[in-house]
């Protein structure tokens, strides 16, 4: 299935511990239907002592959410659903992402 949602879109947090929360999408996996979004989500967890993190210990850091628990914001910053428009220029058509709440192109 295709998401709608792509990486770097801001999208805000609709249900959850983080409902409310907005944030800059970082990952998106189409297989699992998850976002990772930037501060949304931070989970303890323990790490071993490796290359990167010598030390190892307790850390932070953003888990994945199901898709269906954010939604895209718009140009007005208000959550907003999204509608796809269909144009053809020239030869091809092309396909633009739409808000459904102002009509703006995201």
């Amino acid at each position: 299935m295709k998401l709608r949602i792509k990486k770097n879109d801001t999208v805000r947090v609709i249900t959850g511990d983080d409902k409310g929360k907005t944030g800059r999408v970082l990952l998106v996996d189409p297989k699992k239907m998850t976002v990772l979004i930037e501060g949304v989500n931070i989970h303890t967890k323990h790490e071993r002592p490796n290359q990167r993190n010598q030390k190892g210990g307790r850390v932070e850091k953003e888990f994945p959410m199901h898709y269906s628990n954010v939604m895209l914001v718009d140009s007005d910053k208000n959550p907003t659903r999204i509608g796809i428009k269909r144009e053809i220029k020239g030869e091809r058509a092309v396909i633009t992402r739409v808000a459904r709440s102002n009509g703006k192109e995201i």
